[in-house]
């Protein structure tokens, strides 16, 4: 499983990365790939998204630098910005692993375990979805899958700026908080400390090697 490192890049470069890289993928033109990076402050509105969850005005989010797309992922209106380690695997799930439900569970389990390793207890809610330190909201997830391959994927807050989340209604839940590992620990935690350990839990739930490239693959 190849994990590229891209940095911080806008949300529209990256969403059609994904998108390139998903026909490859299907195409059997290359191999599992999951694409790490950062974003630039981005509000995105999936499937089952309302324009009422986005709280601020659109003058407001601009005055701000963040920027508005609507995208075919699942779920409602989520938050993108620096601080905060995005995970879109491009990864083929025929022919034993055709469960959309066993995906996301394995996004959450995912930073379930990325976050035990920084000594804190995240978990699942019940029939809610992402990973969740108490009743506050640390990582989330959003899918699309087509024949079989994945792209999105998951979102798990470093030391992302939460006031940014004031601006929405995260994913739609009016009565949760959204929290960080920053946060959690009161003290500050890079996106490159999160990066490794991350992407060792993925590949481990998925029986694959890792390797690592700088950059998005050739």
């Amino acid at each position: 499983m190849l994990f590229c490192k891209l940095g911080t890049i806008g949300y529209e470069e990256a969403h059609a990365l994904q998108k390139e890289l998903q026909a490859k993928r299907i195409a059997g033109e290359i191999g599992d790939t999951v694409l790490l990076l950062e974003h630039y402050p981005v509000v995105t509105l999936g499937r089952s998204a309302t324009e009422q969850h986005v709280l601020a005005s659109r003058e407001t989010l601009e005055a701000r630098g963040v920027t508005v797309h609507e995208v075919g992922r699942g779920g409602d209106v989520t938050y993108h910005g620096p601080g905060q380690l995005v995970a879109y695997p491009i990864i083929d799930l025929k022919p034993d692993r055709r469960d959309v439900r066993k995906y996301v569970w394995s996004l959450e389990e995912t930073m379930i375990q990325t976050c035990a390793d920084f000594g804190l207890d995240a978990s699942r809610t019940e029939g809610l979805n992402g990973a969740w330190i108490g009743d506050r909201k640390v990582g989330a997830v959003g899918v699309r899958i087509s024949r079989w391959v994945t792209m999105h994927g998951l979102a798990l807050n470093a030391n992302t700026d939460l006031s940014h989340f004031d601006l929405i209604v995260p994913c739609g839940i009016q009565d949760k908080e959204v929290t960080s590992i920053s946060t959690e620990l009161d003290r500050q935690v890079r996106v490159d400390e999160v990066t490794e350990p991350l992407a060792r839990h993925f590949a481990a739930l998925y029986d694959a090697d890792i390797a690592w490239q700088d950059g998005p693959p050739a």
